[in-house]
C-alpha cells in the first residue's frame, strides 16, 4: 500500500502541501495534490529533487510540468489508490469551498454590524479605528469572495478529471472490436461477483461461447468478414443479456456470459436460445453482399459451486464447451454442478 499516514499525519501534509500548490500555475486538481503530497511528505526523494529543479528554473510548474514529473515520479501508483487520493482530495476542496463560504456570510455579518456602529457614530464623528477595521473588513469579504470562486472553480475541475478517469477506466475495459467487455473487464467482473455473493444466493451462472469452425471461415472470405462475424456474435450476446450480466469477449471467437442472479437451468435456457439464433442468422459479405450460412456457435454452462475459485468455477464452463465442440458442434453442454 503505497500511502499508510494516519489521519494527523495526512492533516499536516496537507496543511503544508496547499500553500505550495497555490503558488504554482497549475490547476488544484487530484495530480498536483499527489505532487505535493508526495513532496511534504519526504516520500519521494526523487520528485523532491526534480520538483526542485523545475521551480530553479521556471519558478514555478505549469500544468504541463505537473504531469511529466507525475507521469515520472508518481505514476505507478495503482487504480484504486488514485481513484481514493482524487475522492479524499475532492472531499477536501468541498470542505474548504463550504468554510470559505461560511467565513464569507461571518465577515459579511460583521461588516455590517460595523457599517451600522459607523453610522450611528457619524453625527458625533467617525471613530477612525471603526472605519479602519471596516475597510480591512470589506477588503477581507472581497479575499473570501475571490477564494470561494476558486475553490468552486478547482471542485468542477476535479469533477472533469473524476468523469475522464471513469471514460478511460471503461474504454480500457472494452474490446476494440466487438464493444464487448474484455477479458480484464470480465475478470474484474467476476471477482466482484464472486466477492459480494451471500451464502443463500442464487447463482451465479457462467457460459462459455466459442464460433465454430471460425478459422476456416476466416480462411474462406478473409479476416474482414471474420470480424464482421464476431461483431454479430457479440451483438447476439449483448441483446440477450440484462441487469447485472456481463457478456464479454474472451479471446479470439471466444466469448463468456457471467450471470450473477440465473440458476444452471435458466442459464442452459438463454444458451440454448443463443445458438438458435446464431444458427438462424445471415451475415451478407460486404463485396457481393452475399450470404454465408452455417455460422453456428458451442457453448457451455456452469453453475458456481460454493468455496470454488473463480479460475476453477471458468474452467468448468470451459471444460463444459470443450464437450459441445468434441460431440458434433452447434449444441449446449451443461457442467456437472
Amino acid at each position: 500500500m503505497r500511502y499508510q499516514d494516519s489521519a494527523e499525519q495526512s492533516a499536516e501534509f496537507l496543511r503544508l502541501a496547499l500553500p505550495l500548490m497555490s503558488r504554482q500555475r497549475a490547476g488544484l486538481h487530484p495530480i498536483s495534490y499527489a505532487i505535493w503530497y508526495e513532496y511534504v511528505s519526504g516520500t519521494n526523494a526523487a520528485l523532491r529533487a526534480g520538483v526542485d529543479e523545475r521551480l530553479r528554473t521556471d519558478g514555478s510548474l505549469d500544468d504541463a510540468a505537473t504531469h511529466e514529473l507525475y507521469q515520472k515520479h508518481v505514476a505507478e501508483i495503482n487504480e484504486d489508490v488514485a481513484r481514493q487520493l482524487a475522492a479524499g482530495f475532492q472531499k477536501v476542496m468541498a470542505d474548504m469551498s463550504l468554510s470559505a463560504a461560511q467565513a464569507g456570510d461571518k465577515a459579511s455579518e460583521f461588516g455590517n454590524a460595523l457599517g451600522k456602529l459607523s453610522a450611528d457614530l457619524a453625527p458625533a464623528g467617525a471613530d477612525e479605528g471603526v472605519t479602519a477595521v471596516l475597510t480591512l473588513t470589506r477588503d477581507m469579504q472581497g479575499s473570501i469572495v475571490m477564494l470561494k470562486s476558486r475553490l468552486d472553480e478547482s471542485r468542477n475541475e476535479i469533477e472533469q478529471l473524476r468523469s475522464e478517469v471513469v471514460k478511460a477506466r471503461s474504454e480500457a475495459l472494452a474490446d476494440g472490436l466487438t464493444g464487448l467487455v474484455n477479458r480484464r473487464g470480465f475478470e474484474i467482473a467476476i471477482n466482484a461477483c464472486l466477492g459480494a455473493r451471500g451464502e443463500n444466493d442464487v447463482g451465479p451462472s457462467l457460459l462459455m461461447a466459442d464460433i465454430d469452425h471460425f478459422k476456416q471461415v476466416n480462411d474462406t472470405y478473409g479476416h474482414v468478414f471474420g470480424d464482421k462475424v464476431l461483431r454479430a456474435v457479440a451483438q447476439i450476446l449483448q441483446d440477450n443479456v440484462k441487469g447485472k450480466d456481463t457478456a464479454a469477449r474472451y479471446g479470439g471467437e471466444e466469448f463468456v456470459v457471467l450471470l450473477p442472479d440465473t440458476p444452471l437451468e435458466g442459464a442452459r435456457q438463454l444458451a440454448e436460445r443463443i445458438r438458435g439464433i446464431v444458427e438462424r442468422c445471415r451475415i451478407k459479405r460486404s463485396s457481393d453482399q452475399g450470404a454465408v450460412a452455417n455460422i453456428t456457435v458451442s457453448l457451455g454452462a456452469a453453475s458456481f459451486r460454493a468455496g470454488e475459485r473463480a479460475t476453477d468455477f471458468i474452467a468448468r464452463a470451459d471444460a463444459a464447451l470443450y464437450t459441445s465442440k468434441t460431440s458434433g458442434r452447434n449444441r449446449v453442454t451443461v457442467a456437472e454442478t
